[in-house]
């Protein structure tokens, strides 16, 4: 087990080694320069240089590229260009609504998807199992953001129950925080459970054909009690990745969900930055995603590793 955690560590290391080259190379390539932009057309050239280096915008790309990443090892991710503060301020007020956003519709999702994919599972073919199948294509092809305004027409506009946007803080109380969270987690989330019921009922049903399934029924035990006994287990190997993905795909890609609800979250902040040309911004929070993406993935396969050991001692 050992050796199979160190494996995977060092892939992790790499895989950021490799991520911040991409990204730093990718944002520095971008034509125009951040100081100009900031200053104007009619800027002084004796000024727009002196914003370059109070910026840190002189020197080679070598050199700004270990200065950047030896600040991110220690946890100083820059100096915005616009707000004049340091990112890991930015960052840290913006994930307070982005993390719980992402923890909330992965809830919602798993809470809706398992049940459900069990049931289409267990009544294959049955009408319940194509209801269930149509729906889920329907939440798949629906684009979330549109879910997301319909969400706001009828549940703020028209009844009222929640408000159409904005988050006051969670200074204000938990419930009003989750209040406000509410109708974007919804909009994330339908999609995800769409997602992963179709994932589940599919290795549920892969599952229950299996030898020992059947022997599990031959002992007397009726289909229900076999599932929870022995194939919820085995089929959740092929669930974990997407759920996996799923957490990182709501934390680094709620950028439209935030800007239709109007949220103070990390995809707002990328959005913001990219506006602006705020470069150290785009490029500190997008690496810090991809950390997150890439922990997320190494936690996934530890868990594999515990469901099914075979896995470990393969590796």
């Amino acid at each position: 087990m050992v050796r199979f955690v160190l494996s995977r560590l060092l892939s992790l290391a790499l895989s950021l080694a490799v991520a911040s080259l991409v990204i730093f190379a990718v944002i520095e390539v971008i034509p125009g320069d951040t100081a100009s932009f900031m200053l104007g057309l009619n800027a002084a050239p004796e000024t727009v240089a002196a914003l370059r280096a109070e910026l840190g915008l002189e020197g080679g790309n070598v050199a700004r590229y270990f200065a950047w990443v030896s600040g991110l090892v220690v946890g100083d991710f820059g100096t915005s260009y616009t707000y004049r503060v340091p990112v890991s301020e930015l960052v840290t007020a913006r994930l307070w609504v982005s993390l719980p956003l992402t923890l909330y519709a992965l809830v919602l999702s798993t809470a809706i998807a398992i049940p459900v994919g069990v049931i289409a599972a267990s009544r294959r073919g049955g009408v319940a199992d194509f209801g269930i199948m149509g729906a889920t294509q329907l939440g798949i092809a629906v684009p979330n953001f549109w879910f997301a305004m319909l969400l706001v027409l009828v549940f703020a506009i028209n009844l009222r129950w929640f408000g159409a946007g904005g988050f006051a803080g969670w200074e204000y109380g938990v419930w009003g925080g989750i209040k406000a969270l509410t109708l974007p987690a919804v909009a994330l989330a339908l999609p995800q459970a769409s997602i992963l019921a179709r994932v589940m009922r599919s290795s549920l049903l892969e599952v229950l054909g299996q030898d020992y399934m059947r022997t599990a029924r031959a002992k007397g035990l009726s289909q229900g009690q076999a599932v929870r006994a022995h194939g919820l287990r085995n089929a959740l190997i092929p669930v974990m990745t997407i759920l996996g993905l799923q957490f990182s795909f709501l934390l680094a890609g709620a950028i439209i969900i935030e800007n239709v609800f109007f949220l103070p979250g990390l995809g707002r902040l990328i959005f913001q930055g990219i506006t602006q040309r705020d470069l150290i911004v785009v490029e500190s929070v997008v690496m810090l995603l991809v950390f997150a993406v890439i922990t997320v993935t190494f936690v996934v396969d530890l868990a594999y590793a515990a469901i099914d050991p075979r896995l470990r001692r393969a590796k």
